[in-house]
């Protein structure tokens, strides 16, 4: 029987999703399982590492028993996930404490500290990005300060969804894009130095940087048995799961872009050059040649699940309803619940909602909640015409894009049309692809294109387009107004 079948594995901020990808005949079949998301405190963000393995474990069962996935025709695993996330692991690379996350906000001293000593470095220009939240030197000088014991059985740092490729079997390893955004390594793969040396770490506790496509191992005995499935399947490195969102849903030509309403609010377009600002990150296309200038804001369809169980856990669609019978930019939404990545790159932000009065409804702070995250995609919007990289084709993506409501408000906002994809699995099928190209069962990059469906195109409505034109300038006012009382509060809060 021919192995034709490759896995791709997101570990991502509200869930794990394992998709079975037939290069045969292109047919999909996914299974998701919810995660918990660790915010105990003003800033933290963290994951169990071991809901990650046990969801993959469960969800690949699923696709055996109940969709039918014959394990024995399973060519290639790969993975995927939230970037860059830091897993500490111990001389036997299991994981010494919960992950800290990508958006996790409690390094502020640190940011500041690291920002001063590679000020002179230019780390904007070397590696892409400015020193921010995101950053992994940071975090590491955190874990330094705050948990010495721990920190001084750390013998590797490595991100999400490397980690889990490594528990299946592979050797040790990070992804290209963890490496870039991690603020370590420079545009050109190069360790930059002078960002260890400030972290207080050597060479050898970030292993080797590798490229998607890579063969990294085989799926070993023990987790063969657990999964039900055969030993010495191939592990393939996958990528970040923005980039993977991105390569998969077709964004490939100069301008293409992509909005993805995942747990965080990803935006990225495609470029033939690396462009560097210190508002955005900054991306390697997995296609050779090409990159990915990106914003990823803290917050997404992580602020919408916390609204959600804060007001009482109605299902998203009737919210929806209520939300759609309020009118355009009633009550506005501050979306910093996690400070904020870019283009702001404040973690010292703190999330509001104004203008409430005894008649306001449930509807009407949803609705804002929603508009502000479009406002925020509007935000890079601006810096990437400000930066000269034109936007043509506009993609929407995750599982925000099911939502008609939110896509028009993305449409009326940004002013431009949108495409959804249709039935998109998002970041777990760029991976499945890359494992498929990995072991050979797809010749080329491009090969992912006619995989694509896009859905009925969504176009911004004239009058609600120049009322958000209105909305949004209010917005970014009201964040500059609060920022001041966001720091005062974040202050009191690490005192």
């Amino acid at each position: 029987m021919t192995a034709t079948v490759s896995l791709g594995i997101d570990i991502g901020t509200t869930g794990t999703k394992v998709v079975a990808f037939d290069a045969a005949d292109g047919r999909l079949l996914a299974v998701s399982r919810s995660v918990r998301a660790h915010t105990d405190g003003p800033g933290i963000a963290e994951a169990e590492t071991a809901e990650w393995i046990e969801n993959t474990i469960s969800a690949v069962a699923d696709l055996i028993a109940h969709h039918g996935v014959d394990p024995n025709r399973i060519a290639a695993i790969s993975t995927t996930g939230m970037v860059p996330a830091v897993v500490a692991l111990d001389e036997a690379h299991l994981p010494l404490r919960r992950a800290i996350l990508q958006s996790d906000a409690r390094a502020v001293e640190e940011i500041g500290a690291v920002a001063r000593k590679l000020a002179s470095f230019d780390p904007v220009t070397t590696t892409g990005s400015a020193v921010s939240q995101q950053s992994v030197a940071p975090t590491l000088l955190w874990l330094q300060a705050n948990e010495s014991e721990l920190w001084s059985r750390t013998r590797l740092i490595v991100g999400s969804y490397d980690w889990v490729l490594m528990r299946l079997g592979a050797r040790p390893h990070v992804e290209r894009n963890w490496a870039l955004e991690s603020g370590l390594f420079t545009v050109g793969g190069e360790r930059f130095g002078e960002a260890f040396a400030v972290a207080q770490i050597d060479g050898c506790m970030i292993p080797e940087v590798v490229e998607p496509g890579t063969i990294v191992g085989a799926l070993s005995g023990e987790m063969a048995e657990r999964m039900g499935l055969p030993s010495g399947i191939p592990l393939v490195v996958g990528g970040a799961d923005h980039v993977l969102s991105a390569y998969s849903a077709g964004v490939r030509a100069p301008g293409d872009w992509l909005v993805k309403l995942g747990g965080a609010g990803d935006v990225l377009v495609a470029s033939e050059s690396p462009l560097v600002d210190e508002r955005l990150y900054l991306d390697a296309h997995p296609v050779p040649g090409l990159w990915l200038p990106n914003g990823c804001m803290a917050t997404s369809g992580s602020l919408i699940r916390w609204f959600q169980a804060l007001t009482g856990g109605a299902e998203l669609l009737r919210l929806d309803d209520e939300a759609a019978a309020e009118p355009t930019a009633g009550v506005y939404c501050l979306p910093y619940f996690l400070g904020e990545k870019s283009p702001l790159h404040d973690p010292d932000l703190r999330g509001a909602f104004v203008g409430l009065h005894l008649g306001t409804s449930r509807g009407a702070m949803y609705r804002a909640v929603l508009e502000s995250i479009a406002f925020g995609f509007r935000h890079h919007a601006e810096v990437f015409g400000e930066l000269g990289l034109p936007l043509s084709r506009a993609m929407v993506t995750n599982g925000g894009s099911k939502s008609k409501l939110w896509k028009q408000i993305h449409a009326d906002v940004l002013g431009t049309d949108l495409h959804p994809i249709v039935d998109h699995p998002g970041a777990s099928f760029g991976a499945a692809v890359i494992a498929a190209i990995g072991v050979g069962l797809m010749d080329a990059w491009t090969d992912v294109d006619r995989y694509i469906s896009l859905g009925p195109t969504v176009h911004p409505d004239s009058d609600a387009a120049a009322t958000y034109d209105a909305a949004y300038r209010e917005w970014r006012e009201l964040g500059a107004a609060l920022e001041p009382f966001s720091h005062s509060l974040s202050r009191k809060a690490h005192a």
